[in-house]
């Protein structure tokens, strides 16, 4: 089943083109990893997606749905707000900066959307929420608050407040970009965990090694389009695109 097509993704900021006719699609299951240098449109691309900016032009579906396509005139048309608001509890999304409500503590950063947005009794939420916790080590840590914790922590916490929704499609907007070298390791652990189960992701990312080893296919963006896409065997291994040469060369050592 596909999760997630977008055809022709269009969006501008001004006189600024951001994407430039995107074509993307993601089966259930699996995990894509997008790379690309800082302003290629990556995290655009999720917001799209998620919302939380629109498109000018092109179609979205998600788990089946459409959520935007074309006018006759070539603009995007949204569904109706009551629908865009059922498609969207489809996904997840895990910003980089984490995003947890200061004032709250960690178990009610995870129900909160649970129990206001879809109406989950708050037993149940709070149930699942430690379910979360656990899974992600940090059962302990349900009563302290974001200021209490790690980088790495609060980045675990941000993960199960996504997962808490039950969402078909999880999306990461470059994950670890806010943490040292040392805590990075704790989010790719969960992530490669969550790839374990199957569960379906699009993640932006700078790390190289995850998105070689654990992404099932792997896009390559650059000023707005996409300049490749395959295999992390066929990206990373066997690429005859000189754009993408040039980046990943300075991964490897090769400037």
């Amino acid at each position: 089943m596909k999760m997630l097509t977008a055809k022709n993704i269009q969006k501008s900021f001004g006189k600024l083109e951001v994407l430039k006719d995107i074509n993307l699609d993601v089966n259930e299951g699996d995990v894509l990893a997008i790379i690309g240098p800082s302003g290629s449109g990556k995290s655009t691309l999720l917001r799209c997606i998620m919302q939380l900016d629109t498109i000018d032009s092109g179609e979205i579906e998600i788990c089946g749905n459409t959520l935007v396509c074309n006018n006759e005139h070539g603009k995007a048309v949204y569904a109706d707000k009551k629908s865009c608001v059922k498609i969207g509890l489809h996904l997840g999304l895990v910003f980089q900066n984490f995003n947890l409500f200061p004032h709250f503590s960690v178990l009610r950063n995870i129900t909160e959307a649970s129990v206001t947005v879809l109406g989950t009794p708050k037993e149940e939420a709070e149930k699942t929420a430690l379910e979360l916790l656990d899974k992600m080590g940090l059962k302990d840590r349900a009563n302290a608050y974001p200021y209490q914790l790690s980088g790495g922590q609060q980045q675990r916490v941000s993960i199960a407040r996504a997962l808490a929704l039950k969402p078909d499609l999880l999306l990461f907007d470059e994950p670890t970009s806010a943490l040292d070298p040392e805590l990075t390791g704790e989010i790719l652990k969960v992530i490669r965990s969550l790839a374990a189960e199957k569960m379906t992701m699009v993640v932006v990312t700078h790390e190289m090694a995850f998105a070689q080893n654990v992404a099932d296919r792997v896009i390559f963006m650059d000023d707005g389009v996409i300049v490749e896409s395959g295999t992390p065997d066929q990206v990373f291994g066997n690429t005859q695109n000189d754009r993408t040469k040039s980046f990943l060369a300075r991964f490897n050592g090769n400037d």
